[in-house]
Parts: structure tokens; C-alpha cells; sequence
């Protein structure tokens, strides 16, 4: 009896192995993972979590190294991240903005231009003002507002980006016409929190988890009036009370997910597909979700695409509405 292999089998063999190989994707360096926008704000609170998470839990051998580059709403990071086509070592959080600032024209790059990897949470917005400031409630800053449309209110998008739809949403279920409130952008939420509390700005909008740690405690430096959830949240904002609460039928939330470069490979995007998931599942980021008041939203790569095909036309209405584009 012959004991050599067939040529059929030693080549169906070749390919499964090859097959099996190119599945094999991890990460030979250092990922380098942006926030496009300067420490403190919500992209870089997401990066800077999952980064930590991810090595406290030991899911990957490789460093996922935060990098913050600012400037435009996002748009210098989406900038830099395009060059960068087929690199499966760069990653970048994701929210509205990537958007909302290309249809105001703020960007000439917009979530088609990447590739998208996995949504992993939901966050709310919060209204915030120092924590000595007369307005107790929403009601008194809407009311200061309609007697002085002059009051500013800052927030860590570009102008029709995401923070300021937020706010102008609100404004309008308040009776408010949105086009009339005086929004002020900074580079990052961070930036927006520090001249809040210089005094240069009336309030600020921001994402919830932004805020938690200038909140809550006597001592906390900023107080929030408001989160835009359909219900309270736990944690550190148990006792922020929602807008629904306050008389304003008003709820908006803010996605965060990671996207990355033109041209990532399939492999790539499976691995940290996978790996994303795997990491909403460990105690570590179930403790840093409930801290921050994230709630958890996971999408893989295809069901997150769609879904970003969806908010481009959700958002392209609401800001025509609101007189932001034709």
C-alpha cells in the first residue's frame, strides 16, 4: 500500500495553513492609540481607560500607548490618522464629531475615509457651572439665557459638532431658538472645564464622564445641573438629576468607539474586534464603566459601520434643521 500524501491534500493542507496564519494577527509593537483632542476630555478619558484596562487585565502583550493630538474638533488627528493607510498598529477613539464636523465642512476627512473597528459604550451629557454659581437648576440657566442670549456656554467640539447640537437641542425644548445660543468651542473638554472655572464662560456642556471627577463631592470644583438620560445614572452622578426630570422632554447620548486607519487589515480588525470584547467582559472595566457612567454598547466592526452610515443621515436632518448647513 503507497504511503505517499496525495498533491490534492498536501495542497488543501498548504492553504488551510496559510489561511490559519494570516488569522493570526497580533499586534508586533507598540499600538499607538490617539485622542483627537488635549488630555482630560472624553476621547482621551476613553483611550487612557481602555488603555489601563487593558494591561491590568493582561489581554495583550503589546503596550496601547495614549497619544493626544488636538486641534479642529478632531479634525488634525482624522488628518494624521489618514496618511497612515494599512497601519494595523494605529488606532483612535471615536464619537459624534467624526460626524458632525465634516458635514459643517470642518473636516475633509469623515468616518468613511476609516475603518471602522468596534463601539463599545454609550455616554450622556451634562450641563455643568461652578460650583458657586447662582443657577441652582436647568430652569434658572435657560431663564438667564432668555433674558441675556449673550451668556456663554462652552464646550470641547467644534461649532456644529457634537457639543454644541447638545446644548442648542436642549435650548430648543426649553423654547430657546437654537441658531440664538452663544456657543463657545475649546480644543477639548478639559480645556472648556478649566475656563469654566476661570470665570470665562457662563456653564459648560460636556460628556458625563468628563465631569466626574470636578463633581459630586463638597468639594468639587464644577456642579452639574442636568444629565440628558432617560433615567439617573449611578455611580459618582446618582444625584444629578436628568432634564426629564426637570420639566425638558430632552435625552441625548454620545457613543465612543474605535476606529482605524484606511485600509486596516481584516485580520487587524478581527484581533481587536475580538480583544474589545473580550475586555467589556473583565471586573476591571465594569468598575471603570460604573465610575464613569458609561454604559456598555458593543458593536463589531460591520454592525458599527452601518451604524455610522445611520447617524450621518440622522445628523445631516438635525443640523439642517437648526440652520447649520443647507
Amino acid at each position: 500500500m503507497s504511503t505517499k500524501t496525495p498533491l490534492k491534500l498536501i495542497a488543501v493542507a498548504a492553504v488551510t495553513l496559510s489561511a490559519g496564519s494570516a488569522m493570526a494577527f497580533e499586534p508586533s509593537k507598540s499600538v499607538e492609540f490617539i485622542a483627537p483632542a488635549n488630555p482630560g476630555g472624553g476621547w482621551d478619558t476613553l483611550v487612557r481607560t481602555v488603555s489601563r484596562v487593558l494591561q491590568e487585565e493582561e489581554l495583550a502583550e503589546q503596550n496601547f500607548a495614549p497619544i493626544n493630538t488636538p486641534g479642529g474638533g478632531g479634525a488634525v488627528a482624522w488628518a494624521e490618522v489618514a496618511k497612515d493607510e494599512g497601519n494595523d498598529h494605529m488606532l483612535f477613539a471615536t464619537s459624534p464629531p467624526i460626524i458632525l464636523v465634516p458635514l459643517t465642512g470642518s473636516s475633509r476627512y469623515d468616518h468613511s475615509d476609516f475603518t471602522p473597528v468596534a463601539r463599545l459604550s454609550t455616554d450622556y451629557i451634562t450641563l455643568l457651572v461652578d460650583a458657586d454659581s447662582d443657577y441652582e437648576d436647568i430652569d434658572d440657566l435657560m431663564e438667564a439665557i432668555r433674558e441675556n442670549p449673550g451668556l456663554s456656554i462652552g464646550g470641547g467640539s467644534a461649532p456644529g459638532s457634537m457639543d454644541h447640537i447638545a446644548v442648542a437641542g436642549l435650548a430648543g425644548e426649553a423654547g430657546i431658538e437654537p441658531g440664538s445660543i452663544n456657543y463657545v468651542a475649546f480644543s477639548g473638554g478639559g480645556e472648556a472645564m478649566t475656563n469654566l472655572m476661570g470665570g470665562h464662560i457662563e456653564a459648560v456642556v460636556s460628556g458625563a464622564s468628563e465631569a466626574v471627577g470636578l463633581i459630586q463631592e463638597e468639594e468639587g470644583e464644577l456642579r452639574a445641573l442636568g444629565v440628558s438620560s432617560t433615567e439617573r445614572l449611578g455611580g459618582e452622578l446618582a444625584n444629578v438629576p436628568t432634564f426629564e426630570e426637570q420639566g425638558l422632554d430632552y435625552t441625548f447620548d454620545i457613543w465612543r468607539g474605535v476606529m482605524g486607519p484606511p485600509g486596516m487589515s481584516d485580520e487587524a480588525v478581527a484581533y481587536y474586534e475580538s480583544l474589545f470584547e473580550e475586555m467589556l467582559e473583565t471586573d476591571g472595566w465594569a468598575d471603570a464603566r460604573d465610575r464613569l457612567g458609561w454604559i456598555d454598547a458593543y458593536q463589531g466592526s460591520e454592525e458599527f459601520g452601518e451604524f455610522l452610515d445611520a447617524q450621518a443621515d440622522e445628523f445631516s436632518d438635525i443640523l439642517r434643521e437648526l440652520g447649520m448647513v443647507e
